[in-house]
């Protein structure tokens, strides 16, 4: 039996939860959740990294899909409940294949069913406004992880990609992680700066999941995770989910990024400009400078790496597909999952090891936040705290 073929087997008993899939985002920006227009029951390899057929061909048991908005929107409230709103309507187009999941006995429930667990996750703070009322809605409509920040600073924790500004979390982002203890809402510190990591650590009483980000030591990036944070991983019993996208693990395409950014620039165009005429400046430039190719090696190679400094059960995957416009050769879409299980059979991790990694860290980690909620509940109300009378 091929290594191929073990982790295919593999991912029958113990199948992928992935940490972030950007499917909502995508369906807005293409089709305006028009969701025939998009039948994620057909492949839609032309429009979409995830569609079912290659969910099931991936061995994807769980998803977190990013109920994600920009943050540059003006009222980004509404946006976010569109997005759940999006994900809801998936799940009650598709009863066969998607299962709605809250909790890590739900997670169970959709495995023995063979269904995919279907959850959601918040990218960014912005998405609560400031109010921990709004984070209280957000779980109430089933969100189960708030990224504390995005690209961009939130008034009470720093960005890893702005400029530092609260260094760390402030006096209200302390308050935020405190809540989200007390509800069971994963704290998710991928997109965080490495001070609002170590604060949201030094907060934080139940495990904090890294909901796609990879290894700072094997990829210079600023989104990505550096030792000292994963050496307190085991100690706070929170996972790292490794990340797929080419620009945060293969430093060659960390370094032609930078160079196409500004080269966009140098022709007068915002390096994230999407238009007609920005993309032939940058198609222009592509050819005569091919763009790094990254491969399912370069990420085992950082999940080698995690392993080593975080150990094995604190380690998850989370791919980022339809969040980003390439990826690594092997891993073109959702169903390239098992080619990273073969690779890392063939380097010595075992079957028990991948266990851990595609299924049972992450329902470990979903359930131990409920426990430390259930404990919070006991004797904590819902904090009313706002962030003027906290920061201000």
């Amino acid at each position: 039996m091929t290594s191929l073929d073990q982790a295919r087997e593999l991912l029958r008993e113990f199948p992928v939860v992935d940490g972030h899939n950007d499917l909502p985002w995508a369906l807005r920006e293409q089709v305006h959740y028009d969701l025939a227009a998009r039948d994620i029951a057909v492949r839609q390899d032309a429009h979409l990294h995830t569609d079912l057929p290659r969910l099931r061909e991936g061995g994807v048991g769980a998803q977190y899909w990013s109920v994600y908005v920009r943050s540059d929107l003006p009222d980004p409230v509404p946006a976010t409940l569109e997005q759940i709103d999006c994900v809801r309507q998936l799940i009650d187009r598709h009863p066969r294949d998607l299962r709605a999941a809250l909790t890590a006995a739900d997670m169970e429930a959709a495995r023995t069913e063979g269904r995919i667990a279907s959850l959601m996750g918040a990218e960014g703070g912005h998405s609560i406004a400031n109010s921990l009322g709004v984070l209280r809605g957000l779980y109430a409509l089933g969100v189960r992880y708030l990224t504390l920040t995005h690209n961009d600073n939130v008034d009470w924790a720093d960005s890893a990609t702005d400029e530092p500004r609260a260094g760390g979390l402030t006096a209200f982002g302390r308050e935020v992680v405190r809540e989200m203890n007390r509800l069971g809402m994963l704290v998710d510190l991928s997109h965080v700066a490495p001070t609002t990591m170590r604060d949201a650590l030094d907060t934080s009483t139940a495990p904090v999941i890294f909901s796609h980000s990879s290894a700072r030591a094997v990829c210079e990036h600023p989104r990505n995770i550096p030792d000292d944070v994963l050496e307190r991983l085991p100690a706070n019993g929170g996972v790292a989910m490794v990340t797929f996208v080419p620009k945060f693990v293969l430093r060659a395409a960390v370094d032609w990024t930078a160079a196409a950014d500004d080269n966009l620039r140098a022709h007068g165009f915002h390096h994230l400009d999407g238009t007609a005429e920005a993309m032939k400046v940058h198609q222009a430039f592509e050819e005569r400078h091919p763009r790094p190719v990254a491969t399912v090696a370069t990420v085992a190679d950082h999940l080698d790496h995690m392993r080593e400094v975080a150990g094995v059960d604190h380690l998850g995957i989370g791919g980022d597909y339809d969040g980003t416009a390439f990826t690594p050769e092997g891993l073109a879409d959702v169903s390239g999952y098992p080619n990273l299980l073969a690779e890392l059979l063939d380097r010595g991790w075992s079957k028990a090891d991948l266990a851990k990694l595609t299924w049972q860290n992450a329902v470990r980690v979903l359930g131990a936040a409920e426990d430390v909620s259930r404990a919070l509940r006991e004797t904590s109300a819902p904090s009313n705290a706002t962030i003027e009378a906290l920061d201000g």
